[in-house]
């Protein structure tokens, strides 16, 4: 292994599950074409994972060998590094919700940044580059609904939104109806008449 190879290896291994590993954050160690060679050589040797072009993680070792981090923890620590909003997509949420048994085939988030595929192992993860609306209030219940309900889009959203106005309490229902001035005017009507119907 080179000094610089392992003078990298140093300096990432202290890094969290996830955290994202750039030629561009290493540069302090090295001109960009000496980083390059000896992150691609890293990853070759298994020290490092390639989840995408110029974008490298740790694997975690485990009694039973190295895995990849978990999706949720990568793409979060993406959103930190890169400063963008990172949500789970509709599709995941309305499932978690009880809305749909319809499960993603791999796992799909909402960016404000730039669509990307990460390849963390033998898993797929996508970032699909989002309106302004749909990534609200990250984090939140509200902001998690308002997300299922525009997957579920016009024909299946007052349906939705009546089963959870059943389930959820007034001050959730209160925090949805605030997002309704982001939200596609579709929307901000199917939630307003749930509130109506709610009485």
């Amino acid at each position: 292994m080179t000094p610089l190879s392992r003078q990298i290896l140093s300096h990432v291994t202290p890094l969290g599950e996830g955290e994202p590993i750039t030629a561009k954050g290493l540069l302090h160690l090295g001109n960009r074409a000496a980083v390059d060679q000896a992150l691609t050589r890293l990853a070759r040797r298994g020290e490092l994972m390639r989840i995408a072009r110029g974008l490298y993680v740790r694997p975690i070792a485990t009694r039973f060998g190295p895995r990849a981090p978990a999706a949720e923890k990568v793409v979060q620590a993406l959103g930190r590094a890169f400063g963008e909003v990172v949500v789970p997509n509709g599709a995941a949420i309305a499932n978690g919700l009880g809305l749909t048994t319809q499960v993603p085939v791999r796992p799909v988030y909402l960016t404000s940044g730039p669509g990307r595929r990460l390849s963390l192992g033998k898993q797929k993860v996508e970032l699909r580059h989002a309106p302004p609306w749909q990534l609200v209030e990250p984090g939140t219940h509200a902001g998690d609904v308002l997300r299922a309900l525009g997957w579920m889009g016009r024909g299946r959203a007052a349906s939705a939104v009546a089963q959870l106005a059943q389930t959820l309490g007034p001050t959730e229902m209160t925090q949805l109806a605030a997002l309704r001035a982001v939200a596609p005017g579709w929307l901000a009507q199917t939630v307003s008449d749930a509130m109506v119907g709610r009485g």
